[in-house]
């Protein structure tokens, strides 16, 4: 299954300039050489118009925290190598005690490139990755419901902090 779809098979999270050749480096030793279902990172930082896309907006609204949703693992990842925004280690706390998901550090072979990690290094403001639901992608619709009530309290936080 492609994990993001692209026509290029490109990896929309492994896309933003924050590690971006550490990214390549990784996902090359693990064999994601070529366009691929999952972990390819393109040829370059911002190479897919879906990137560049999401860059250019954020760039262009100021954002005071961003969220970026993934599915797998019911955790929140908050950091970016030595980071420390302001207030980020308050808000994933806050963002923990309203969901059952856990906070954990993000593991190093995930660490680069992602739109969080842009987020975080480029603004210094809080940003964070929430792993909704449990199992293998795509998720089946039946934990709807679930992932809904474990995240509202974040959507909401995330409107309010």
């Amino acid at each position: 299954m492609w994990k993001l779809i692209n026509p290029t098979g490109v990896d929309l999270n492994l896309q933003f300039p924050a590690g971006w050749e550490n990214a390549k480096q990784i996902k090359y030793e693990q064999g994601f050489i070529s366009p691929a279902p999952r972990d390819f990172v393109g040829e370059s930082p911002l190479s897919e118009p879906e990137s560049k896309a999401v860059y250019n907006f954020s760039i262009k609204h100021n954002f005071r925290l961003v969220i970026a949703y993934h599915t797998q693992g019911k955790v929140i990842f908050w950091k970016f190598l030595d980071y420390m925004p302001t207030d980020a280690e308050y808000i994933a706390n806050k963002f923990s005690n309203s969901s059952t998901y856990l906070l954990e550090d993000t593991p190093y072979f995930s660490s680069f490139a992602g739109y969080k990690d842009w987020f975080i290094q480029e603004y210094n403001r809080p940003g964070f990755t929430i792993e909704a639901g449990f199992g293998e992608n795509p998720l089946p619709i039946s934990q709807f419901d679930e992932i809904y009530r474990d995240n509202e309290g974040i959507l909401v936080l995330g409107m309010v902090l």
